[in-house]
């Protein structure tokens, strides 16, 4: 039996923050313990997305897929170098309109947190700064008044862009960071504020990144936090990155020592803020991993949602993610965007890409992550007011150290006689083993002592889960606990309905108090003076009804792989679950979804009467939802590849950088690359929708040009390289796209995945495209009419 003792927490500090809008439409206010929006807890779920990375004629329909996957807080960076290029002139037009941007949000009830810099990073040039920063006779990052004297107007034309859009004025900004990973100048962020202030920029949250021991000015800005699954900003050796390890146990530690250590000139030495003052916040949770050319990490989803669920656990009350939405660099300035060594950078970035492995990726592709992050987003927005409140504790046996893995990790949240058990078993590359026999005994604050589950079960590797204890179920119904995941809530039919989701490998059973009578599906069983109810088939046919003294409630019990698939989404009138492969949202009255899957289809409750739209089918029941088939994504003509030049002259091994790490092939490289040619047909656009093409390719590294323009790029780590061509559709079919590939330089020193070391080392004999293929994802528009059965 593994036990825990939960404690009340200390009343909370309050009033000693100079935050929050309690005169605003919407008012945001936060202590010392947590969030409230409209009088009610918060956790945000922010995900950062950057506008200025993105096509501004997408921006409405990828700030909608990301609505769709659970977050309810939109982060974006401003990057000074692409508004104020050429000093004095200002860019906020095309896709740099920020006014633009945050007003779709606000269309869409998408909270913005707008982080303004001067200095962002990002991995964009100089941090953002423009190079006619170098010319003025200052100390950037400092008072010192020259280097203010910039700022200032800068900070007055990002406020006039933003006028009326701040939450006091009914507009959807409630956060606004000043600097990023700035850790040693606390009066400099303090004069940020100040001045962002007086140039009328408002807010009711002002944070600042706290990582590295930073030192943050008492009780003037919120700090935010992070933690990534991996980094590409160390060194080139084999294996994983030691100090990432931390991310998955759950500690009250919030710090991460490791992100952006490459650009501190020493070691921290301070303690940091007093966690004791601030709610637990993160801006930076890994939502993947950038490549640099020295290191090359591959990130799959459950690296990235274990981690989430382990600051969740830990006692997050502010999820917020970078990056949640994939971007590519900008082109259109005299100089190359991205960080690298030529800008004095350690690392050296691609030229284009800045997909991070995100959820959503620089073409809006929907990954594995995006469907596992939307689980834990739902849960949050329907219990996240109660999960706030609560602060981690952790069991009487801990691991020892970051190298134990035998002890099993977990951890409850807890407050009175309601809590929520985390259990992670996941980290990445070192697989932690099966536990068997396990039962957790917890004792919550309020003295009950519950025992979970009722029978030892094994708990296999790679699990991560939250249970409920002491879960409201409406109607004056109690489940008091259950081995199975609390997804959301809603009215269905009239009645309440709770939905779980199984977890793999776990039977699923819930303890209800004696006296509740259970329909549906299940074997009930009396032990320990409750109703032991096991749900021997989760699925969308698990649904019982219980009865109790003041009313009815019901549960549904999904499987692993059907609550990957859950959406919650308000259209046709009301609330639904959709169950879905392909991302889905409501758009005014229709319902939309981007199809990805090979055979893709759409599932209601409650359903309406009728499901119209292109390639809608004939309805057909799957348990108590009802589903649509919908036709396929259209096969595309391949494109005709040819070869233009097959060998490649790799480029020499070299080194640059503060750190001496492998430097990416420099322009003049590029012309000795072995050169293709890809014939794109006019057929491929007829549809609407994104249009992939899909290079599987052997080399070092490649590059995309169209009419000699360069516009996309890659270094080898693995997946398959994708384009969306969209964008580019007329060039496209009119020019065709040349791909250059280069070789590996065997001296070259290059970090990749164990697992796909054998592609890049192919890459040091052979450059190639070996294959191009043309993926279309359609968009599908759906209207629904009249009232089906529940």
């Amino acid at each position: 039996m593994l036990s825990l003792h939960a404690h009340d927490p200390s009343e909370p500090i309050q009033g000693h923050l100079p935050m929050g809008s309690s005169a605003a439409p919407s008012p945001v206010t936060v202590d010392s313990q947590s969030l409230s929006r409209n009088g009610r807890r918060w956790i945000p779920v922010m995900g950062e997305f950057h506008f200025s990375r993105y096509p501004a004629t997408e921006w409405r329909e990828e700030l909608s897929k990301i609505k769709a996957g659970g977050v309810d807080l939109l982060a974006t960076y401003l990057f000074w170098n692409q508004h104020e290029n050429d000093r004095g002139t200002y860019r906020f037009e095309g896709d740099l309109d920020l006014r633009r941007f945050v007003s779709f949000c606000a269309e869409l009830d998408l909270a913005v947190a707008v982080r303004i810099g001067p200095w962002s990073h990002g991995e964009c040039r100089n941090g953002g700064f423009p190079d006619w920063l170098e010319d003025v006779d200052c100390t950037p990052r400092t008072d010192d008044p020259a280097y203010l004297a910039v700022v200032e107007p800068y900070y007055r034309r990002i406020s006039h862009e933003l006028r009326g859009l701040f939450s006091e004025d009914g507009g959807p900004i409630v956060a606004v960071q000043v600097e990023n990973e700035l850790y040693d100048q606390p009066e400099h962020l303090a004069t940020l504020r100040r001045m962002a202030e007086e140039a009328g920029i408002r807010a009711p949250l002002w944070t600042a990144t706290a990582w590295g021991a930073a030192d943050l000015p008492a009780d003037t800005l919120l700090p935010l936090y992070g933690g990534y699954p991996e980094a590409f900003w160390e060194d080139a050796y084999d294996g994983w990155t030691r100090d990432m390890r931390r991310h998955y146990f759950f500690t009250p530690i919030r710090d991460d020592h490791a992100i952006g250590a490459d650009l501190r000139s020493s070691d921290p030495t301070g303690t940091g803020p007093d966690a004791r003052r601030y709610p637990y916040a993160t801006c930076e949770l890994g939502g993947g991993m950038a490549i640099a050319y020295h290191r090359r990490p591959l990130v799959p989803a459950v690296d990235i949602t274990s981690l989430a669920l382990a600051k969740l656990g830990s006692g997050s009350v502010w999820q917020g993610y970078y990056l949640y939405h994939g971007c590519s660099q900008r082109l259109d300035l005299e100089e190359p965007n991205q960080e690298s060594h030529d800008t004095g950078y350690p690392n050296d970035l691609p030229r284009v890409t800045y997909d991070f492995q995100a959820p959503l990726g620089e073409y809006g592709q929907v990954r594995p992550a995006f469907h596992a992050l939307r689980l834990q987003h739902l849960f949050l927005h329907a219990y996240g007011a109660d999960l706030a409140r609560m602060p981690l504790q952790l069991p009487d046996r801990e691991p020892a150290s970051l190298d134990d893995r035998s002890t099993l990790r977990w951890a409850v949240r807890a407050a009175g006689d309601q809590g929520f058990l985390f259990v992670n078993n996941h980290q990445p590359h070192e697989t932690l083993p099966d536990h068997d026999g396990v039962r957790f005994g917890v004792t919550l604050p309020g003295g009950r002592t519950v025992t979970v589950p009722a029978q030892p079960m094994r708990i296999a590797s790679g699990a991560h889960f939250v249970w409920p204890i002491g879960l409201d179920l409406g109607a004056g119904l109690r489940l008091e606990w259950a081995s199975a995941q609390p997804v959301t809530r809603l009215e269905s039919d009239g009645l309440p309905l709770t939905v779980l989701a199984a977890t793999d490998g776990i039977p699923v059973t819930l303890a209800l108090p004696t006296g509740v009578e259970v329909q549906g599906p299940a074997r009930v069983e009396t032990a320990d003076g409750a109703l032991v109810v096991t749900v021997p088939e989760p699925g969308t046919s698990a649904l019982l009804t219980l009865v109790g003294p003041s009313g009815r409630a019901r549960v549904l019990v999904l499987s692993p792989e059907q609550a990957l698939r859950l959406n919650r989404i308000q259209v046709f009138g009301q609330e639904r679950l959709v169950l879905s492969d392909d991302v889905a949202f409501a758009d005014g009255d229709r319902l939309r979804l981007h199809l990805a899957s090979a055979a893709p289809s759409v599932a209601l409750l409650p359903a309406p009467a009728s499901l119209g739209g292109s390639g809608a089918g004939e309805p057909v029941s799957d348990g108590v939802f009802t589903r649509w088939p919908l036709a396929p994504a259209p096969q595309l003509p391949r494109p005709v590849l040819e070869t233009v030049r097959a060998q490649g002259v790799a480029a020499s091994a070299r080194t640059g950088g503060s750190h001496d790490r492998a430097s990416a092939p420099r322009e003049a490289d590029w012309d000795k690359a072995a050169v293709f040619r890809l014939t794109i047909p006019a057929s491929a656009f007829e549809a609407d929708g994104e249009v992939l093409l899909r290079l599987r390719y052997t080399g070092d590294a490649a590059r995309a040009y169209l009419g000699g323009q360069l516009v996309a790029d890659h270094f080898w780590y693995g997946p398959d390289w994708e384009i969306g061509l969209r964008r580019f559709a007329g060039s496209a079919v009119r020019q065709g796209l040349e791909i250059r590939v280069l070789p590996l330089d065997p001296a070259a020193r290059i970090h990749v995945g164990a697992s796909v070391r054998p592609g890049l080392d192919a890459a040091t004999t052979r450059a190639a495209v070996e294959a191009a293929e043309l993926v279309a994802v359609p968009r599908v528009s759906l209207t629904g009419e009249g009232e089906g059965r529940v």
